[in-house]
């Protein structure tokens, strides 16, 4: 039997995550409702997509019998209430990152999700590439020995875009792309919290961060340093060095198409879009999905892959550098 999804929001990343379902077998994924905040937009997305219902209110998706999971993909300021909304009416959820904007939000969503017994993942779509699957087969088989250090950068031009430099709209260069720089480190170094976090950067005037760099230590003197950025292009590749070898993610860390191993490269392609993306192999986003549909079929209420204790790490590293840079969101006063 199928998996239905429930679409919550008819944005850019919403479009991709549907494009992405379709490379699936139907038979085994199914997008059956589509809500967003006014019925039109609901209406044309799922013209668009060749979705049955369309909803314009986040409320009826809720109470949609037929919905076995929700995608969230609203912007992060938004993602609690609508993660408690659906979860309250007992469904399963798999919610964009960042999860939320702080831990004590990412606290109450977990809490919410074991309260009603529903499944649960922030959708940090990275970890399910196969590239990254062949990583942590590499690091679980000790092809590079011991790990001592990690190093990934994301920086891309968003000054442009509204969302990313205005704080009530979760502007910022560390949740909007730093949390792929630190997403990697937490899962190469397997869910281990770091003894220090040492951060420097630059804020906007709007009070967000613009580029950020953070130096991580973990046990055994083990190191890693991540840099994000909204102003600038940076390289966008990843290394895992160890005692033995290297691995390298060449370009495009957080949605990554090849390693190179110890000097070796491998192509690792995701299927082509039967529908214009907005984003950079988006259809790379059928592997968190399959990962939903595996854990439901299971009955597991959080994937191994990325737990609830992973997205509660990344909320307090990423609470400890906006410290660290003086970056306060009104949910922070709270």
């Amino acid at each position: 039997m199928a998996t239905r999804w429930g679409i919550c929001s008819a944005g850019k990343i919403s479009h991709d995550f549907t494009v992405a379902l379709k490379s699936l077998p139907p038979e085994e994924h199914q997008v059956v409702a589509v809500a967003a905040r006014k019925l039109e937009d609901a209406q044309k997305f799922a013209e668009k997509h060749g979705i049955p219902r369309a909803y314009g209110s986040y409320e009826e998706l809720a109470g949609d019998p037929d919905v076995d999971v929700v995608y969230i993909g609203v912007i992060h300021p938004y993602h609690i209430s609508t993660s408690l909304l659906f979860m309250n009416a007992k469904k399963n959820v798999l919610c964009e990152k960042p999860l939320a904007m702080n831990t004590k939000e990412v606290q109450e969503i977990l809490a919410c999700a074991k309260m009603n017994d529903v499944f649960f993942m922030e959708a940090v779509w990275t970890r399910f590439f196969p590239a990254s699957v062949e990583i942590r087969r590499l690091l679980d088989q000790g092809e590079l020995g011991e790990v001592k250090m990690v190093r990934s950068e994301f920086g891309v031009r968003l000054t442009d875009i509204r969302r990313s430099l205005e704080k009530e709209l979760g502007g910022g260069a560390l949740l909007d792309v730093g949390v792929y720089g630190l997403q990697f480190i937490c899962m190469v170094y397997n869910g281990e919290k770091p003894e220090s976090v040492q951060a420097t950067g630059i804020l906007l005037e709007t009070g967000v961060d613009d580029t950020v760099v953070v130096t991580l230590k973990f046990s055994k003197n083990r190191l890693a340093v991540f840099t994000c950025s909204l102003s600038v292009a940076l390289l966008n590749d990843a290394a895992i060095v160890g005692t033995k070898g290297t691995i390298r993610v060449p370009e495009h860390m957080w949605c990554p198409t090849s390693l190179v191993v110890n000097g070796a490269e491998t192509q690792y392609p995701v299927p082509e879009p039967c529908l214009p993306l907005n984003f950079m192999n988006s259809t790379g986003m059928r592997y968190e999905a399959e990962e939903v549909r595996q854990c439901l079929l299971k009955g597991l209420k959080e994937s191994p892959v990325m737990s609830h204790a992973d997205s509660l790490l990344l909320a307090e590293v990423e609470d400890e550098v906006r410290r660290q840079l003086g970056v306060v969101y009104s949910q922070d006063c709270k």
